[in-house]
Order: structure tokens, then C-alpha cells, then sequence
């Protein structure tokens, strides 16, 4: 077993995650390295990407959506994610196999039994094999078929508790934007040469090997958080681990166990933290990956400053590796809301808010103390 510290694993992370490193390679490139980007906010994962490249656009992930290079679906967690194809499909294969729906907590919440999933998938896929509809035209078409009156008000919200099991097998994901409004579309006619949702037996490599390159060492709990909520049985995740064999290393973080591929743990084991204070915006994978509840990456009595009211995840401000605070910009300002008390590194902040403005392409920013 390899034995590290938690300086390594934060230095390791910022590097692979292109913080400390941004990349030239292009959004589609970050997204899979991040095994997706939230995209519950549009501006936030542009701005994940942004962060992370040396080449990124104003709207590169809309424009990787447009071109199919992108996929957008409920995904990690039932939120929105933008993910190269490939690694999605596999999310919505593992996730999928939860079953969630068929519980009766999911059915009495959302009024559909199993068999009207089943249903609605059938007439979704058939619905949108050859067109795109806005959520209402949707909605009309499904509510045209008998059976399915009592979910118009759970088919027309806009949380989609109801559409997201379809979109975990494969009916339907996001489409081009309509205007303000979003629209919904079979992933066959969004993705160029989209092969479908694969077994989960043959999804789990793909996810894991990506999850586990961005964001080890983890365990399988940890990973489950990250994917589904803890909603998979625990031994079929650790099945899942154990079938990669000797691709796993087990590592040790300050006592805390973990795996992570093994072709990395030469360069976790040399990693050493850089002394720069980097900005991150909100919903950034960087937290969502390990969990707001990882006491190591944030101290629990300020994780409410970070995980906030309606599923806001603040925008965070690292030092050394941990969210030691959180910002918000005010028209030219960025406003630093430290944890400690009294701490307010003016240059290096400076100097971080400067790459910000770089990346986001918003020249004259300034920081001051919130």
C-alpha cells in the first residue's frame, strides 16, 4: 500500500485537473478529464472549462454541444452534466442500475409505478426518434397517449424527476436550445454514432478509470456519493473496483484508505503543492468529485458557506489545495470571503483574479475583502 498525505493528493488532483496546469487540448478534452462538468447553470460549466485551458472560448461547451462532441443529461447525482459521449453513456448505465424508480419512496414521491416508466420510455424513444420538441411539445405528445394524465404537473416541472429515469435508459437527453427554452431529443440524433447504453458491467471501467484519474485515491463509497448518491448496493460497487485488478493501487491518505489507477501513483507520490491561491467557479467538479463532505478538502463548520440554500455550490478560492474561502464578482469586483478570520493574501488573490479575468476574458477585475 502506498502512504501519502493529503499535501500530495491536492497537489496530484490540482495538476490532473488542470488548475494549477491548464491545458491547450480544448473543452471536450477538459470535460472528459473531469469525467463532466455540471451544467445544471450553463455559465458554470463554461466557466469550469474556461478555468482549466489555455484555448477555451466564452461558450466552448455550447459549441461542443451543438457539434454532438458533448452530450447534456441528467447524469451524477440526477443533475445536469455535459460529459463526452462515451463516459456518459456509462454513467446513465451505472446510475440506471439503481433502479431508483422502482422504489416505493420514488413512486410515492412522483406518483409513476415501474410499468408507466417502462411506459413512458417506450413513447419517449418513439416520440423523439425523429424530431426535437421543447419540454411542452413533449409533454402534449406524451399526455396524447392513455395512461399517463395524473403526470402532467411531474412531466411539465422543471426539476424532471420523472424524465430522468428515461434519460438513464437511454430515451432521451438534451437538446439544441430553443430560444430561452429547453428542448429534448433521442442522444442518436444529438451524437453522431451514439452505440446506446451499455451493460454495466462494461460501463464500470470507463467511469471508474475516469473518476478515479481525476479525483483518487477514493474509495467505492466515495465514488457512489459522487454518482448516485450512495443509491447502488455496496457490493456490486466494490465488485466493480475489485474486476480492475491490478489497474487499482490502494492507497493510504493520513490513514484514510483509497484506490487509484495505478499508473499514477509515481507522480501522486512526487507531487508537491505550488504556493499560487487558485479561484474556481461555482458548481466546480473540483468539490463535487470528492463531495462538500470531505472534511480534508473543506472543514465541515464552513461547508454550509460552500454547499448553500437550493443545491448552490459556492464559487471556491484555494489555498494549498483546500477551499479556504469562497467569491462572488460585483460588476469589476471579486469579492473574497475568506474562512479565517483576519487572512486576506491581497497580491496572491490579485494574482489569481488576474488568470480569472484571463480565462473568462473579463479584463479590469479587482479583489477586495467581502
Amino acid at each position: 500500500m502506498l502512504n501519502v498525505g493529503w499535501d500530495q493528493v491536492f497537489a496530484w488532483r490540482l495538476h490532473r485537473q488542470l488548475v494549477s496546469a491548464p491545458s491547450t487540448a480544448g473543452v471536450v478534452a477538459i470535460s472528459e478529464r473531469l469525467a463532466g462538468v455540471q451544467a445544471q447553470v450553463t455559465s458554470a460549466a463554461e466557466t469550469a472549462v474556461a478555468v482549466r485551458g489555455r484555448e477555451t472560448t466564452a461558450d466552448g461547451v455550447a459549441q461542443a454541444l451543438a457539434a454532438g462532441s458533448l452530450v447534456k443529461t441528467w447524469a451524477m447525482r440526477g443533475t445536469l452534466h455535459a460529459m463526452v459521449p462515451e463516459q456518459a453513456a456509462a454513467a446513465l448505465s451505472l446510475i440506471g442500475s439503481a433502479r431508483t424508480w422502482e422504489k416505493p419512496s420514488w413512486q410515492k414521491s412522483f406518483g409513476a409505478t415501474p410499468d408507466q416508466v417502462a411506459a413512458l420510455v417506450e413513447v419517449v424513444s418513439t416520440v423523439l426518434a425523429d424530431q426535437v420538441l421543447t419540454r411542452d411539445e413533449l409533454v402534449e405528445a406524451v399526455l396524447a397517449e392513455p395512461g399517463f394524465g395524473h403526470l402532467a404537473e411531474q412531466l411539465r416541472s422543471g426539476w424532471g424527476a420523472v424524465l430522468k429515469p428515461l434519460a438513464w435508459q437511454g430515451a432521451l437527453c438534451h437538446g439544441p436550445a430553443r430560444g430561452a427554452k429547453v428542448t429534448f431529443a433521442g442522444p442518436a440524433q444529438v451524437v453522431p454514432g451514439w452505440t446506446g447504453i451499455p451493460e454495466p458491467a462494461a460501463a464500470a471501467p470507463t467511469l471508474l478509470r475516469a473518476y478515479l484519474g481525476a479525483y483518487g485515491p477514493a474509495s467505492p463509497e466515495v465514488f457512489d456519493a459522487w454518482l448516485s448518491r450512495n443509491s447502488l448496493r455496496k457490493t456490486v460497487v466494490r465488485g466493480w473496483f475489485a474486476a480492475l485488478g491490478d489497474e487499482l493501487t490502494e492507497v493510504s491518505v493520513d490513514g484514510r484508505p483509497g484506490w487509484m489507477p495505478a499508473e499514477f501513483t509515481d507522480d501522486l507520490a512526487a507531487a508537491t503543492l505550488d504556493p499560487a491561491i487558485h479561484l474556481l467557479g461555482p458548481f466546480d467538479q473540483y468539490v463535487l468529485g470528492p463531495g462538500t463532505a470531505d472534511t480534508a478538502l473543506l472543514p465541515a463548520e464552513h461547508r454550509a458557506k460552500v454547499s448553500r440554500a437550493a443545491g448552490w455550490i459556492s464559487p471556491l478560492v484555494l489555498v494549498d489545495g483546500r477551499i479556504a474561502g469562497t467569491w462572488e464578482r460585483v460588476e469589476d469586483e471579486v469579492v473574497v470571503s475568506m474562512f479565517a478570520a483576519g487572512r486576506f493574501p491581497k497580491r496572491d488573490l490579485t494574482a489569481a483574479v488576474n488568470r480569472l479575468a484571463e480565462a473568462l476574458g473579463a479584463s479590469g477585475l479587482t479583489v477586495r475583502a467581502g
